[in-house]
């Protein structure tokens, strides 16, 4: 169903493209180090379903639709962008209270961080297009099993991008401590991440399709 080959070289291709800092892992590098490992991790597990979406869309052919119109792929850019840069207004002009971060409820907070983990990469089109040309490249597109071959092949980026990015959590996440000691480090922090949300955004706002 595969070739050796062609599976050899995705696994290094993928590999190397998740391991090439993107907006994925500046999302979830900059929800870990603001609120901790867990809503890293959280974060990143909304990534994950997010990547599903364009996974099914370019099996069921969703994602050449998007590719070949550019009103909708201007949509979709577009309310992905506004997305983040709304995330990013509301960390600057919020006022943490660091006293009561631990004693928030935790099952609420992490849902919202999951869905928008989910709608940050779901309303990003450029991913589509990259499973669209990307995935294609490593298998064989005149096999009845095309459509199991681009699942898989998806999938298995999926997951080794998102085990990097809990990597990513576990990493940054434990530097939480230290801005929770440090109040007005937390504080510049806070805007610093909503800076780079915004500025994840209007990223996103000027991608084009080439």
């Amino acid at each position: 169903m595969f070739n050796f080959q062609h599976l050899y070289l995705f696994f290094i291709a993928s590999l190397l493209l998740n391991l090439t800092p993107g907006n994925d892992m500046l999302y979830v590098a900059s929800r870990s180090i603001s609120q901790g490992v867990k809503a890293g991790i959280v974060s990143a597990a909304g990534i994950a379903v997010g990547c599903f979406v364009h996974i099914f869309a370019a099996v069921m052919g969703l994602s050449i639709i998007i590719a070949k119109s550019a009103y909708l792929f201007q949509v979709i850019k577009f309310a992905g962008a506004g997305y983040l840069i709304y995330l990013g207004i509301r960390a600057l002009i919020s006022k943490p209270n660091v006293n009561t971060t631990a004693q928030s409820p935790v099952r609420a907070n992490y849902w919202k961080l999951f869905k928008q983990g989910v709608i940050t990469n779901a309303l990003n089109p450029k991913v589509a297009i990259f499973f669209l040309s990307f995935l294609p490249q490593f298998i064989d597109t005149s096999s009845p099993y095309f459509k199991v071959q681009l699942f898989t092949l998806g999938f298995w980026f999926d997951v080794q991008g998102s085990l990097l990015l809990v990597v990513v959590a576990c990493v940054l996440g434990k530097t939480q401590d230290f801005f929770n000691k440090n109040p007005k480090v937390w504080a510049i922090q806070e805007k610093v991440t909503g800076f780079v949300l915004i500025a994840l955004g209007i990223k996103v706002a000027l991608l084009s399709k080439k």
